[in-house]
């Protein structure tokens, strides 16, 4: 369960300069947040940010930008950061549904979904984040070569995803079932919270790696 409320993370999220407050005002023009042409990647639903602070450590080359919608969530992220010398990364405090209005084409080179809310009441299909409205939003977003990867050991959610992969018109790159004993997809992978935890318990871990179709 994703934590909420804490008193006084919305104040610690303003204060913040490794959050960006209105990121509609950098659309098409991230490069200059950053300060370099360096691709940028993005988790969408980052939690409490160990993955994408490990890639950004791990890749210096790259640049960063971490999506995360609850303001509690991402308080801890932001205690995670400190003291941690990273240039290449960046937080938002956003709904996903927004992403058109933050990025514009081709600016993102790769998107992270991992352990995504499932959303299993069917009426809320449209919510998750693998959806297929949610995959053309990543559509107008991502560069021509551009990537999602997904990871998730909720089964349904991830047969879910496989079929709207195809409604989309996108392209299955790779997919497995069971991510630790695929020693191929499995090579340097970072795990997120979640996957240690559910990992540990046994739960294989689904992976799928994807890419926007010409549909």
């Amino acid at each position: 369960m994703r934590l909420r409320n804490i008193k006084g993370a919305d104040e610690a999220i303003e204060r913040s300069e490794f959050v960006i407050k209105n990121p509609e005002e950098h659309k098409e023009k991230w490069t200059e947040v950053f300060g370099n042409n360096n691709p940028i990647h993005m988790e969408i639903g980052m939690g409490k940010g160990q993955f994408i602070m490990e890639l950004a450590e791990q890749n210096p080359q790259i640049n960063y930008i971490g999506v995360e919608r609850y303001s509690s969530v991402l308080l801890r992220a932001l205690q995670k950061r400190e003291g941690k010398e990273l240039t290449n990364l960046f937080f938002l405090c956003q709904d996903a549904k927004k992403i058109e209005d933050m990025f514009g084409r081709d600016e993102i080179s790769k998107i992270y979904l991992n352990f995504s809310d499932p959303w299993p009441k069917d009426r809320h299909a449209k919510r998750r984040l693998t959806s297929k409205e949610f995959l053309n939003r990543y559509k107008k977003i991502l560069d021509k070569s551009g990537q999602i990867e997904f990871k998730t050991d909720n089964r349904p959610l991830f047969e879910f995803s496989l079929e709207q992969v195809e409604e989309a018109g996108w392209l299955l790159e790779e997919y497995t079932f069971d991510l630790h004993h695929n020693e191929k997809m499995c090579q340097g992978n970072v795990m997120t919270e979640y996957e240690q935890k559910f990992s540990a318990m046994g739960n294989p871990i689904c992976k799928m790696i994807l890419k926007p179709g010409s549909k």
